[in-house]
């Protein structure tokens, strides 16, 4: 009997130990603070510098891309490479990983820049699954001739080249998503009518010459339409309209003056700015027509909003103490924060970047790490940028 009952003890000893133990291991665990990859988290990436008689230049492309993407820390400890050739026209590009496992190969065919500008948004979308912006196109104005004209480039600033030399104002331009189009007023006529220019052949066609002032055309995310305010009806009012011409469509019925549309990623509502008299607020309405609705912004005077791709923000111009700032308001309710002093915002296919117009250059914006890259200077003043997606 006395065996039996030290054999009980012992087992009572050993589920209290047992129990003290798994106390213990529980509050242990809750001391440990928990581990979290934040939004702002970059991905360690080696470039190794690509081999062939375009490497050089292909590589300093390359490098420029991914730093500019934000996604990345080049160098060091890297948990990838990229590497692979360019010459002739053509780039091998490879990702692998730090066990030498490929995650990603392909081959490109164009200019040397052009292939390494899409090696960068593959890499991008591999690694982090964004839309990278690499192989996008900025269209906007500069005074470099004296007079207001078109100009189109790479996002970073570099193949600009002036598009229309007509000595008369030319303002609001905008990318087709493509990059393959542009839709802008023009002077030409004596009267402000919209243009659209096919960058490949260089053809541009009246679209749009309503009487009174025809302003703000912007493409919709398939393209296929343009938003605009058009006064022919007296007050500007906002349109729709075939991005061919033709097809005009009326859909705002006020008596204050409606501007600057930008359309939602499904193209079913348009965002624009509308002043009663009051100061300039931003609106909401559905593509097809209807009553604006307004949107909470917490200033008192916007202008100038761009849509997000993602569909989630806005950015647009505030008027701050010293001039014009850019502000971001979230669309479901997360407030609104002022990012940098500048205009004209305008989102990159991330929905992360943003670039702008500050004093006579235009700036590319990280709005998760506010890092501002200066990306074109040195041609008058330049305003009024539009991107590509």
């Amino acid at each position: 009997m006395k065996q039996k009952s030290e054999i009980r003890g012992q087992r009572s000893v050993f589920f209290l130990l047992a129990c003290m133990s798994i106390l213990s291991l529980s509050i242990y665990a809750q001391e440990v603070p928990t581990i979290t990859v934040s939004k702002g988290d970059k991905i360690n990436l080696t470039v190794s510098p690509l081999g062939g008689s375009d490497g050089a230049a292909a590589t300093k492309t390359l490098q420029n891309d991914l730093t500019l993407s934000g996604y990345f820390i080049l160098g060091g400890n890297a948990s990838y490479t990229a590497r692979g050739s360019a010459s002739g026209g053509n780039l091998q590009g490879q990702v692998v990983d730090h066990n030498g496992g490929t995650v990603l190969s392909k081959s490109y065919s164009g200019g040397a820049r052009e292939n390494a500008h899409r090696f960068a948004d593959d890499i991008v979308e591999t690694l982090t699954g964004n839309k990278g912006f690499a192989t996008s196109k900025i269209a906007f104005i500069a005074t470099r001739s004296g007079k207001k004209e078109v100009y189109v480039g790479d996002y970073d600033g570099s193949n600009v080249r002036q598009l229309t030399h007509d000595g008369v104002i030319s303002v609001h331009p905008s990318i087709s998503p493509d990059g393959r189009r542009i839709a802008y007023t023009g002077y030409q006529s004596g009267y402000p009518d919209v243009y659209l220019i096919d960058l490949a052949s260089g053809a541009r066609n009246r679209i749009v010459n309503f009487p009174g002032t025809n302003s703000g055309a912007a493409f919709s995310p398939d393209g296929g339409r343009i938003a605009l305010s058009v006064s022919k009806d007296g007050n500007p009012e906002l349109y729709t309209i075939s991005a061919s011409g033709g097809g005009a469509r009326r859909l705002s019925h006020t008596r204050g003056v409606e501007s600057s549309p930008t359309w939602s990623p499904s193209g079913d509502e348009i965002i624009y700015s509308f002043d009663d008299g009051r100061g300039p607020q931003l609106y909401r309405i559905s593509s097809g027509g209807g009553n604006g609705q307004p949107i909470a912004t917490g200033h008192g005077y916007c202008t100038e909003p761009n849509w997000s791709p993602d569909g989630k923000k806005i950015a647009f111009n505030v008027r701050g103490g010293g001039g014009f700032e850019i502000a971001i308001v979230d669309l479901s309710g997360g407030g609104t924060h002022v990012v940098s002093a500048g205009e004209n915002p305008v989102w990159g296919a991330d929905s992360r970047h943003i670039i702008f117009s500050e004093g006579s250059d235009l700036y590319l914006l990280d709005t998760v790490t506010s890092r501002k890259n200066k990306i074109l200077d040195g041609l008058g003043k330049i305003t009024e940028p539009s991107w590509s997606r």
